[in-house]
């Protein structure tokens, strides 16, 4: 199947960087207010996709995103949710803990969303790519080849660096894996803002986004975190029709396993993110 990119030009100012909304109502609400805040407009705000997910609200998510109207690419769920799927299509491995999980909160958000909000994921691109302080960009999801390819800090750069080179890029904008970091090398960047509808596995609430500027004529980054109503999204999510452990990950900020973590990022759980 042919990719659908999307080019969107000569990007300046602040950007705002997010992913892995997941049905997080509470999240989305708290981080427009932060662009708001920031005076950055919907036009440079970019989503890595996977708007919905694990969490209690996937129709009022996706309307409050057509209502602020960032930008965002398609995540795996967006995918299969297009084609009408039968799962996620996240790459858990078959029998695992997350892989069951997905068989409660997958069809719970596929029974909620409105022919209007499948059409609105229907259209959401591939991948963009842009131009900003003299750099060229690309965001994928997991990977340009795989949407659902985990790449964290600890993956060798060779995996990483093949991305750069499908399109020349300098920058890679990446979401999936659900933990922020930045990975620069022979002077390319990978930065992952992180995901707003999960806790990064570090034992706070707060959730992770991050900041482009150009101030300087250079092409700069900042990781943020991001608080927002946690304890109203925990209270939605004790429906019993989703992942009780997964309510409850959204309190204590420790994944319920580290099935899909390296080693590496597996022995970082509950100590904080170092950014």
């Amino acid at each position: 199947m042919d990719k659908k990119i999307e080019h969107l030009g000569q990007l300046s100012g602040k950007t705002l960087l997010f992913g892995g909304v997941y049905s997080n109502l509470q999240a989305l609400e708290a981080l427009k207010q932060v662009a708001e805040a920031e005076n950055i407009s919907p036009e440079n705000c970019i989503c890595t996709g996977d708007i919905v997910g694990y969490c209690a609200q996937p129709e009022e998510t996706v309307q409050l995103f057509k209502i602020w109207n960032p930008r965002s690419i398609a995540g795996n769920v967006e995918i299969q949710l297009s084609e009408g799927a039968q799962d996620c299509g996240c790459d858990f491995k078959k029998g695992s803990r997350c892989d069951g999980f997905s068989q409660q909160w997958y069809p719970y958000a596929q029974s909620l969303l409105s022919q209007d909000s499948l059409a609105f994921i229907k259209q959401l691109p591939d991948h963009y790519t842009f131009n900003y302080a003299d750099k060229k960009v690309m965001v994928v999801h997991g990977s340009y080849f795989n949407t659902s390819e985990f790449i964290f800090k600890s993956t060798p750069w060779e995996t990483k660096a093949i991305n750069f080179k499908v399109d020349q890029s300098d920058v890679i904008i990446a979401g999936h894996c659900g933990l922020p970091f930045n990975d620069a090398q022979n002077n390319k960047l990978w930065l992952n803002p992180g995901v707003i509808g999960m806790p990064a596995n570090d034992g706070n609430q707060t959730v992770w986004y991050a900041i482009l500027n150009d101030l300087n004529g250079k092409l700069e980054y900042k990781h943020h975190s991001l608080n927002y109503n946690y304890r109203l999204t925990n209270t939605l999510m004790q429906n019993g029709l989703l992942p009780e452990e997964y309510a409850r990950t959204i309190v204590t900020g420790i994944w319920d396993n580290t099935e899909i973590l390296p080693a590496v990022e597996s022995g970082l759980q509950g100590f904080g993110i170092n950014l």
